[in-house]
């Protein structure tokens, strides 16, 4: 059947419905209503080789943090629910990322122990749209709090950091692509020990990845 995760969330502020397939060709079919975020995880798609469907909507005006935020918790628990016990992966993943002017790091440890370290060295200007000159379309300082999430609810460690750069879209972008890239790399299964648990415990066990506080 593959390694897929698949989660519906509903709540008073946002409506989420994510399927997530480790084992796929990095093709996304996204419905979702933030333009700027769709171009995010499309690309996180593509470089993870994830495929990615994705239904979602929520309170736009109050303004974009319940859904970012909460795109990233399902998006973790989604990946959690597909790694199933971890046997026969990685585990650990890493990916220096060039995009013109920028270049990011990410580093990932699927650990099953919840940590983000993230220095995104973002402007927190909006974005904005071609509708007209002010016209915000992506608040920027929901960035950490989308990765925030997803690592929360996917249980690992997750390590995120601009060394360089001067466009908080390329920055962006670039913190996507490596973090995508890492995590295909960690998810991947090793074909030199397909059968165990790369860890000494002989576990790795996520404790509170499918909090329900977070995900019901």
């Amino acid at each position: 059947m593959g390694r897929i995760g698949e989660i519906t969330r509903r709540t008073k502020e946002t409506e989420i419905w994510i399927r997530l397939n480790l084992d796929g060709r990095g093709e996304a079919k996204l419905d979702y209503p933030i333009g700027f975020l769709t171009h995010m995880l499309t690309a996180f798609a593509r470089h993870s080789l994830f495929d990615l469907d994705i239904r979602a909507a929520g309170d736009l005006e109050v303004d974009q943090h319940h859904l970012v935020e909460d795109t990233g918790i399902v998006l973790g628990g989604c990946l959690a629910r597909a790694l199933g016990d971890k046997r026969g992966i990685r585990r650990v993943g890493s990916c220096i990322f060039p995009m013109d002017e920028t270049l990011a790091r990410a580093a990932v440890d699927l650990s099953g122990r919840a940590f983000l370290v993230f220095r995104g060295e973002l402007s927190a200007v909006p974005l904005v749209s071609g509708g007209g000159f002010g016209v915000a379309s992506f608040q920027t300082d929901t960035v950490e709090d989308f990765w925030e999430g997803f690592t929360q609810t996917a249980g690992i460690a997750l390590h995120l950091d601009i060394l360089r750069g001067r466009s908080d879209h390329h920055k962006i972008e670039a913190l996507f692509k490596a973090a995508a890239r890492s995590l295909r790399d960690a998810c991947e299964i090793d074909p030199r020990a397909a059968d165990s648990i790369p860890s000494t415990k002989g576990l790795l066990e996520t404790p509170g990845a499918l909090n329900p506080g977070l995900l019901a």
